[in-house]
């Protein structure tokens, strides 16, 4: 048998010095030289597990480029296959071929020839490509379907208790994996909200991936007082309310992580419909670099959130990340010397080390009067939910005048316009200027699917139809458009990027403030001062090779 280090000789994959390096490293670390390799960044996970494959002379298979046959998925059963991480692809000579990330797991093979009753040859993927590819083809829809009749015919055989929905009800029992496989499959498949919504005929089940809902499920319309009576108890919600919105929160564990949900219900004419959003604690703990901050955006940023006193404000319509960029600011100025506080409406993600507040108007706790009392409270750094009236935003202005540094969010649709909008709720325009440091406007925008991403030479008829900055002095800008493959879901894109727009507060706009000037004035200076807007930092990264013209288009007006 060859050893590796011949193997990856042989196909052009290390050089010699690369090797005996590597080498070296093993010895003394007492790592395996695969690892080692890919730690350096000399290989990749891929390479490493296709030369492994070939020095125990199995096929290597590529699960993202790989045309899986859904026959032969659906031979073994969906919890086998997560048990042992391996999955049925497709048939030869009327064998099973199976993708194992461990070939030499000799019980998996017998398990699976087993319930196949057919031959099976084994070939090599790596566990990363298999985890995905067992949550692309072993999916819930089936299960949620029986679950759904099961459940149909449960309610015709007797009539369901909706109040004994909670907690103490049977774990097997139709109605409990129903909205778990609701709750499991959209954390499966990277989904920022999950939507239950009545209507004349159904129950239509959608998710929000990427910013854009999909269809997932529909079922009987007779399942919806269960389903919706599930989720409001889990959810702490009152379940014989049912004329007015409500809000709640529930949490679920989900492959050992603890992943919370904000539940929202809202009277429609055919039922309550019911948002779900999923909150994922890891984003939480985002580094400002991993926002896709242009490096020129990121220098004017780090300098504003760095100073002690002042006000920074994200803006953007909802679901445009602002509290994603305002928690990775946390994040970053966060230390034990400092005492940060945050007054939110509500409390998304826990944050360790922080004091967080929750608003509650019922009690009298307002955004304007937590603010009062926590600045009562010798805070470093006080984090504001949103700016909503004049009280709160005369409040959160003293405070940045007076020695704290004040992050918070409002609705404009760039940034020159919070200058306008400040003044529009009546603050004085001369504090405006000298309260506020920096402005930074944020959308959302897909990323192009790195597998599957196909480079073209667009005409200067698109270019100009686009506006984009190109002045024909030049060759064409080879860019990028989504093909679609079985990593992306045939959509083309796969993740999210932020595109901003970062206003610093010069003396220039200060006087503009101070002189009632439009928004259209003041974003003519920040661009003559060096601000990108939206728009150019969506084409920087179009250049890029990171998302497409079309998704540019989409976001920013």
């Amino acid at each position: 048998m060859k050893q590796l280090g011949e193997i990856l000789l042989d196909d052009g994959l290390v050089t010699q010095d690369q090797l005996l390096a590597a080498l070296d490293e093993q010895v003394i670390r007492g790592v395996s030289l695969g690892r080692v390799l890919v730690e350096a960044g000399v290989l990749s996970e891929s390479q490493l597990v296709s030369a492994l494959a070939q020095q125990v002379g199995l096929p290597f298979v590529d699960l993202d480029e790989y045309n899986v046959d859904r026959k032969a998925v659906v031979l073994i059963p969906g919890s086998l296959c997560r048990r042992y991480t391996v999955l049925p692809i497709g048939f030869e000579g009327g064998s099973l071929l199976l993708a194992m990330a461990d070939p030499g797991n000799v019980l998996a093979l017998d398990d699976v020839r087993q319930i196949s009753r057919m031959q099976v040859i084994p070939v090599v993927a790596t566990h990363e490509d298999l985890s995905r590819a067992l949550d692309r083809f072993i999916r819930a829809d089936g299960e949620m379907t029986e679950l759904s009749n099961a459940l149909v015919e449960q309610q015709e055989e007797d009539d369901l208790d909706l109040s004994a929905m909670g907690d103490s009800i049977d774990d097997d029992a139709p109605i409990v994996r129903y909205v778990n496989l609701i709750v499991t499959q959209a954390i499966t498949d990277r989904a920022s909200d999950i939507h239950i919504e009545p209507t004349e005929h159904d129950l239509r089940v959608r998710y929000r991936i990427d910013g854009v809902l999909h269809e997932m499920q529909r079922s009987p319309r007779s399942t919806q007082a269960a389903v919706t009576s599930r989720v409001k108890i889990l959810s702490d919600i009152d379940i014989a309310e049912k004329r007015k919105p409500q809000d709640g929160r529930m949490s679920v564990n989900h492959n050992g992580r603890k992943i919370d949900l904000r539940v929202a219900t809202l009277p429609t004419v055919w039922g309550e419909k019911i948002v779900m959003r999923i909150l994922d604690n890891s984003t939480a703990s985002l580094d400002l670099r991993d926002l896709s901050f242009g490096e020129s955006n990121y220098e004017i940023y780090k300098e504003s959130y760095q100073k002690p006193y002042g006000m920074i404000l994200v803006t953007g319509p909802t679901g445009s990340g602002k509290s994603t960029t305002l928690y990775a600011t946390l994040n970053a100025v966060s230390k034990p010397e400092i005492n940060v506080i945050t007054v939110e409406d509500p409390v998304e993600y826990r944050l360790p080390g922080i004091n967080q507040v929750q608003v509650n108007p019922k009690a009298g706790l307002t955004f304007a009067s937590a603010l009062r009392s926590i600045l009562r409270s010798d805070p470093d750094v006080v984090l504001l939910g949103e700016i909503r009236d004049h009280e709160t935003a005369q409040i959160a202005i003293e405070a940045a005048l007076t020695g704290h540094l004040v992050l918070s969010t409002l609705h404009t649709n760039d940034a020159p316009s919070a200058v306008t909008r400040l003044t529009e709720m009546g603050i004085e325009p001369f504090l405006v200027g000298s309260a506020l440091d920096c402005v930074v406007a944020q959308r959302l925008a897909r990323k192009l699917c790195d597998k599957c991403k196909e480079p073209y030479l667009p005409t200067p008829e698109e270019l100009a139809a686009a506006k984009f900055p190109w002045d024909g002095s030049e060759d064409l800008p080879v860019l990028y458009r989504p093909a679609g493959c079985t990593a992306c879901s045939k959509t083309g894109y796969r993740g999210r990027l932020a595109l901003h727009e970062v206003m610093q507060v010069t003396e220039e706009i200060e006087r503009l403030a101070v002189a009632h000037a439009s928004a259209a004035e003041i974003s003519k200076v920040a661009i003559a001062n060096g601000m990108k807007t939206l728009r150019d930092d969506g084409w920087m990264k179009v250049g890029e090779g990171r998302t497409s013209i079309e998704e540019i288009l989409r976001v920013v007006a």
